[in-house]
């Protein structure tokens, strides 16, 4: 289904958020069509479950319009808060915080164990091997603590750079550092304990 353009300058957040908080359904549409599909891609690969990655967006996009009369009084159109202002990066924190939350609701309920996703799909020798390889990066990406999870979602795949990775997690930029260290360092561990040390 095709997208309307947006109605407001894509730089203009406080605009946005005015229009949020007015409560103007035209501007939820455009939050979709301008961030959906980068949330889902950050929720998927934190949960790897395309259904979890759709409720968390739709959860992170719905707490924007509840929150969106307070975003926009703290950050009024043409004030110096407004400048700073990033509903996108408003966005990324609030679907990393909801998968961390889901994960950790997850882990409780199954004892921690990451369910292995089948692929049977036939493919030549060469594939078969570069699936497997992807597979195993992956499962041992799901394997990671929620926050290191999200620190290397955030910095590898969503290619972000590190202040907003931090600024998505809600720390500060040594701390984030220090987590992504962390994150690399029990990554190499694992592939090493699998014999696929890089």
């Amino acid at each position: 289904m095709p997208v309307a353009p947006p109605l407001a300058p894509a730089g203009d957040e406080a605009v946005w958020a005015a229009r949020l908080a007015q409560r103007d359904p035209a501007a939820l549409r455009d939050m979709v069509a301008l961030h959906g599909r980068a949330l889902h891609r950050l929720a998927y690969r934190m949960m790897g479950d395309a259904h979890e990655a759709e409720d968390i967006v739709q959860e992170a996009l719905l707490r924007l319009w509840d929150h969106a009369p307070t975003i926009a009084a703290r950050h009024p159109v043409g004030s110096q808060a407004a400048a700073r202002l990033r509903l996108g990066g408003w966005l990324q924190r609030v679907a990393t915080n909801l998968a961390i939350d889901r994960l950790r609701r997850t882990r409780r309920l199954c004892g921690g164990e990451v369910p292995e996703e089948e692929d049977g799909a036939p493919l030549a020798d060469a594939q078969i091997e570069a699936d497997e390889r992807d597979g195993l990066a992956r499962a041992l990406v799901l394997s990671l603590p929620e926050r290191q999870r999200a620190a290397i979602v955030l910095t590898y795949f969503e290619e972000l750079p590190n202040a907003e990775a931090a600024e998505a997690m809600d720390m500060n930029i040594k701390a984030f550092e220090s987590l992504l260290h962390r994150a690399r360092t029990a990554l190499r561990q694992a592939f090493a304990a699998q014999g696929d040390a890089p």
